[in-house]
């Protein structure tokens, strides 16, 4: 059931290729967090309801999930709350939470090639945006992640990826807006 909401065919970048890129990064910095399990399956199911343009995702993968651990996992709320939070609507305060957000937005500080790739994959999720309308929410997106004073919240993250992060944003809010 999982396999079949990440193969629908309206995703291009939130698929199972998104979900296995996340458990690479986790198995990284596995080691620096606390509650590894819970993020892992944080992980697997954060973007497992995804309509594009709708702003509640999160809260209905979080509710999805809810659904399917039917009171069989204890930290259930727990991870609910890091589903949540990659809504990346504001700074994570817990500790095995940050580490979601961050490897969520891992792809940030990945190669040019890759971040330029995925750049790709999310623009074809967006087809009911003309070209300037997607230009425009995008660097409004990434302008946002561009002004904070860290783009990661762990330390893990913060030394492996920001600043490639930073430059990739930047190049990317350099290009010239469509025509």
């Amino acid at each position: 059931m999982l396999a079949r909401c990440y193969a629908e065919p309206a995703r291009h970048y939130h698929t199972l290729l998104h979900v296995r890129r996340c458990l690479r990064h986790l198995d990284l910095a596995r080691g620096a967090i606390p509650e590894p399990e819970a993020v892992e399956l944080a992980l697997w199911f954060h973007d497992v309801i995804f309509v594009p343009g709708a702003q509640d995702n999160e809260q209905r993968s979080a509710d999805w999930f809810r659904r399917q651990a039917d009171g069989r996992i204890r930290a259930c709320d727990l991870v609910c709350a890091m589903i949540r939070a990659t809504n990346h609507a504001g700074p994570a305060a817990e500790p095995d939470t940050r580490f979601v957000c961050d490897i969520d937005l891992a792809v940030l500080g990945a190669s040019r090639s890759r971040f330029r790739e995925d750049g790709r994959r999310l623009r074809a999720e967006r087809p009911d945006l003309d070209d300037r309308a997607y230009d425009r929410l995008e660097r409004a997106i990434l302008r946002g992640l561009l002004e904070r004073p860290r783009i990661y919240l762990t330390d893990f993250f913060y030394t492996r990826c920001e600043a490639r992060a930073r430059g990739n944003l930047s190049w990317r809010l350099g290009l010239p807006m469509p025509a």
